[in-house]
């Protein structure tokens, strides 16, 4: 498939970094409450992960789909990432103001013929490992029916290299889906990097799926260890919902909280005490 010249330009529209030769990075939560433990890990590998090599570290809030979005969590976010020393580079950007955009591409996509309507219900796909492919060859119709939109599918190759199924790229309360915001977002900011924790290693399938249908490069995908309790068990995101406050009622400071999520990724032993920038003069630069 051919860019139209105007979607080609926009992917350099935004000061992110776009043709610069530095790896990037980027750290993408959405804004559904309070960042837990798992997240920050995950973050500071990531931040890392960009600073020992002299690359560029992103921020980027999801926060497409608005129903959830908590007030006030935007900025507790950018709160607690500074108080931890975890400094990002360039502007935050917001999902959220970028929908237009989305929607061009979306438009594009369906022109190209690479999209179908599905009307397959969550029940109707109850149990299925990837999508069947039920909506594929028939004729569905993209409007209204019965009260509902369709959501729109990504025509997957038949060899379907990637195992994903035809990825969901519109959902039918019609928001974007956040496996086409992501690609998109990540190409145009121009990210060689995602740092994701190890329980979002199944998003991977889809994304090279999206990616491969915009002839479009990866990135290199990394995971993150996941946070585990004193018994070794994950904790779930009921444990780590409470995010920094409980830690700092406790009298924690940046350095005990660093040395803690350091020590979850197996790099101090636990106990360790040590500002983000002392840890990453410690590890040294990357080869």
């Amino acid at each position: 498939m051919t860019l139209p010249a105007h979607l080609r330009a926009s992917l350099m529209s935004l000061p992110c970094g776009v043709g610069e030769p530095r790896r990037c990075g980027r750290f993408a939560p959405s804004p559904t409450g309070a960042l837990h433990l798992g997240n920050l890990q995950t973050a500071l590998a990531s931040w890392l992960q960009m600073r020992r090599c002299h690359g560029l570290w992103r921020l980027r809030i999801d926060d497409l789909d608005t129903p959830r979005v908590k007030p006030g969590a935007i900025e507790a976010i950018q709160r607690d990432l500074r108080w931890l020393g975890l400094t990002w580079d360039g502007p935050v950007l917001l999902q959220s103001r970028q929908r237009g955009w989305y929607y061009s591409w979306l438009s594009w996509m369906r022109r190209e013929g690479v999209l179908f309507p599905c009307r397959c219900s969550r029940r109707d796909l109850a149990g299925a490992v990837r999508y069947p492919g039920t909506c594929r060859q028939a004729d569905r119709g993209w409007g209204w029916q019965q009260g509902r939109l369709p959501s729109w599918r990504l025509r997957v190759p038949p060899d379907d290299p990637f195992g994903s199924g035809d990825v969901v790229v519109r959902r039918a309360d019609g928001f974007v889906a956040y496996h086409l915001a992501t690609v998109l977002d990540d190409l145009r900011c121009g990210i060689t990097d995602v740092m994701r924790g190890e329980d979002l290693r199944e998003a991977e399938a889809p994304q090279r799926s999206v990616l491969t249908a915009l002839d479009a490069r990866p990135p290199a995908f990394h995971y993150a260890p996941l946070v585990h309790d004193g018994q070794g068990q994950k904790l779930s995101k009921r444990d780590q919902a409470s995010g920094l406050a409980p830690l700092i009622d406790q009298g924690m400071d940046p350095p005990s909280v660093i040395g803690r999520l350091a020590s979850g990724l197996g790099l101090v032993p636990q106990g360790t005490r040590c500002s983000a920038q002392d840890l990453l003069q410690a590890l040294g630069p990357s080869t």
